[in-house]
């Protein structure tokens, strides 16, 4: 059976006044895309760092492509793409410049004229970076992960700030390193990025993961909702149940007993939206008091 490219086990990172990650353990198969999710502290940035090498645990075991990433092994470097939220390239060079340049810091380079293709920058491959658009940089931020051919690749959240054009584009070319056979470990905070794109996610909060599974799994064994829109008040109705199919006989029926036609009507169990908003929701005051209160 083949390893892992990365496993987590207990890990934890902790700061003089809080303990950023608590004990976390996840694996990622080779050729998967999974997903890192959470809110604004929860941890994902830190534990992503871990495993780039950039910051150092404080306890755990993590294995990325069979090498501990705290010892920033030079194999392990030449194996791995990164793509951060931000960062700044040569300005004053050419798109083809710089990855002919990034090309030769690699023992296998991907070909540069197939990375320009991949990452959407055919035409703009002559000019400088400098003049690039802001969703332009940030397909060359793809092309610079991309051009050493890794097998694994972190992305950041790789698509902000794009326009709905240019994150479809993005979705794509992650679809394509997939075919690919590539791993990627990916962090969003659009959750129909995660639901199109990955094979699994885990959401995180405060530190703790608190379920992982495939995105169309996750709200599993929960109630079936089931939606509709009153023919008399117009108004839209809405009930759960564990099973839909007596209440859309119910409902069916009766519309066509009156001769009525019942719109607009949906069954569907929680989405990955759904069940990420109730794990990560904060409890409100009312409630907090309620606890305190005992």
């Amino acid at each position: 059976m083949q390893a892992p490219a990365i496993l987590v086990r207990d890990l934890h990172k902790s700061y003089p006044s809080i303990e950023a990650v608590r004990g976390i353990d996840f694996e990622v198969a080779r050729g998967e895309v999974f997903g890192l999710l959470g809110p604004n502290g929860a941890g994902k940035t830190t534990t992503v760092e871990i495993l780039e090498g950039y910051r150092e645990r404080t306890a755990g075991i993590v294995s990325v492509l069979g090498h501990d990433p705290g010892q920033r092994p030079r194999t392990l470097r030449e194996r791995v793409g990164i793509v951060l939220q931000g960062g700044g390239v040569y300005r004053h060079v050419t798109v083809r410049e710089l990855l002919d340049h990034w090309a030769h810091l690699y023992p296998a380079p991907r070909d540069v004229d197939e990375v320009i293709e991949l990452a959407g920058l055919g035409g703009k491959q002559h000019e400088r970076t400098r003049s690039l658009s802001g969703g332009q940089r940030r397909r060359l931020d793809f092309a610079l992960a991309l051009v050493g051919d890794p097998e694994l690749i972190f992305l950041d959240e790789p698509t902000t700030g794009f326009d709905p054009a240019a994150r479809r584009a993005a979705w794509q070319t992650v679809r394509t390193l997939a075919e690919l056979g590539k791993t990627v470990l990916l962090t969003t905070h659009y959750l129909d990025e995660a639901q199109a794109l990955c094979d699994r996610v885990a959401i995180m909060k405060d530190g703790r993961i608190l379920t992982i599974g495939a995105p169309a799994e996750l709200g599993v064994g929960a109630l079936y909702r089931v939606v509709w829109r009153d023919a008399e008040t117009g108004e839209v109705q809405s009930r759960e149940t564990e099973d839909p199919t007596g209440l859309l006989h119910q409902l069916t029926s009766a519309a066509l007993a009156r001769g009525e036609p019942l719109r607009d009507i949906t069954v569907a169990r929680p989405s990955l939206e759904d069940v990420y908003l109730d794990l990560t929701e904060e409890p409100s005051a009312a409630a907090s008091q309620e606890v305190r209160d005992g």
